[in-house]
């Protein structure tokens, strides 16, 4: 596994860290997730392969023991708004001279400076500061987000996984760590630099949101439903596949010229067509035909679908239920995930600290007082 031996400290937080922390999981690194006193079972949907300690670093012992975990680790994933770690004593000044070599994450909505910095925010609110929100949405309708995609996993954790190994090759040339300061919302606008970059193509653009080629202007870049409630996707971007697509459907094609045609007109025929048939058979009739057209698969169909299956695109998880497998595949040095169950909070606080140097005594003490919590999964479930 490519990240064996890297251990990463992640603070606990809603999606986008947690993502970002499984990916280094997944690909082989250490994860220890940093909990904060609550019910024993986190929110957290994305914990496989992790650790859970249980610190309260609002007290004073609870800082010291994020500092002597940072003196083993290699990276530090946070993802609080302006200023919280830094109110605690735990901001890069303080981490990064206790661990020089410290891979420092800030994962946060707005970024640490501006006017936005200290606000709460979603999703949808960073990519209506990004900018990319107002392109997203039929045309004559208010901007429509979607689930959180954009911005919290691929602006957020994706990006900042980027960020944190870049920082590894960095500091494997010069031993020196660093601050990866990653923002969904400058995140989510840097994904859409192609956006940006292309506003002057022809027939991509020039027009209102919903009224060009990609954002769902052109007929032959849609879905359509079919006769049992299902639906396929039509990707027809080129003349060869469109003219591909119109014969199987029976259509002619200089009755329905695709770019100089008028849109509604040839989305009306192609709703048509397939409104009188199944998904099935529209399945067969596409098949080893280039048309980009496809079913549009339900998440549990995915997992079962033969194409899928022969890239080992899903797995089976602890519970039994098909989810997406590791990606990229690495030929050398490929993920592999555990079968462990995801953590409770603070399941593994005992033997963290233990590892840390902390004594029995020490540890009787710190649980007495609060500043960790050891739960037990055995206990947890009588």
């Amino acid at each position: 596994m490519a990240l064996k031996g890297l251990t990463v400290l992640e603070f606990a937080g809603l999606a986008p860290a947690p993502f970002c922390g499984m990916i280094m999981a997944d690909f082989g690194a250490r994860v220890i997730r940093i909990d904060r006193p609550q019910p024993q079972y986190s929110n957290d949907m994305l914990g496989r392969g992790k650790e859970s300690i249980c610190v309260d670093i609002k007290k004073p012992s609870g800082t010291q023991i994020i500092k002597r975990l940072c003196q083993m680790s290699d990276v530090l994933i946070e993802p609080f708004r302006t200023g919280v770690m830094e109110k605690h004593g735990l901001g890069p000044d303080s981490l990064l001279s206790v661990n020089p070599r410290l891979i420092y994450t800030r994962l946060s909505g707005f970024g640490q400076n501006g006017s936005l910095a200290r606000r709460v925010g979603h999703d949808i609110n960073f990519l209506a500061i990004s900018g990319l929100l107002s392109i997203l949405g039929r045309a004559n309708e208010r901007p429509h987000a979607p689930i959180n995609l954009l911005g919290d996993f691929a602006g957020g954790s994706l990006l900042s996984v980027i960020g944190i190994l870049t920082a590894l090759h960095y500091r494997s040339q010069t031993g020196q760590g660093q601050v990866v300061d990653n923002n969904m919302t400058a995140g989510a606008a840097y994904l859409g630099s192609w956006v940006w970059k292309s506003q002057k193509l022809p027939l991509v653009w020039g027009k209102s949101k919903g009224e060009n080629l990609l954002d769902g202007g052109a007929a032959y870049y849609d879905t359509y439903e079919t006769s049992d409630g299902k639906y396929m996707a039509v990707g027809a971007l080129e003349p060869l596949f469109y003219s591909n697509l119109l014969k199987v459907l029976e259509l002619d094609e200089n009755d329905y010229p695709q770019y100089c045609g008028d849109q509604e007109y040839i989305r009306k025929a192609l709703k048509e067509n397939f409104l009188n048939q199944t998904q099935k058979y529209w399945i067969d009739k596409f098949e080893n035909i280039d048309a980009c057209c496809t079913p549009v698969w339900s998440l549990q169909e995915a997992a079962v679908d033969l194409h899928n299956k022969a890239n080992k695109s899903f797995m089976i998880d602890s519970d039994g239920n098909s989810i997406p497998s590791p990606s990229p595949l690495l030929s050398k040095s490929p993920a592999f995930t555990s079968a462990r169950e995801d953590p409770i909070i603070g399941e593994h606080t005992h033997k963290i600290l233990k590892e840390i140097n902390f004594t029995e005594e020490n540890i009787k003490e710190l649980i007495s007082t609060t500043v960790v919590i050891q739960n037990s999964p055995l206990n947890s479930k009588l």
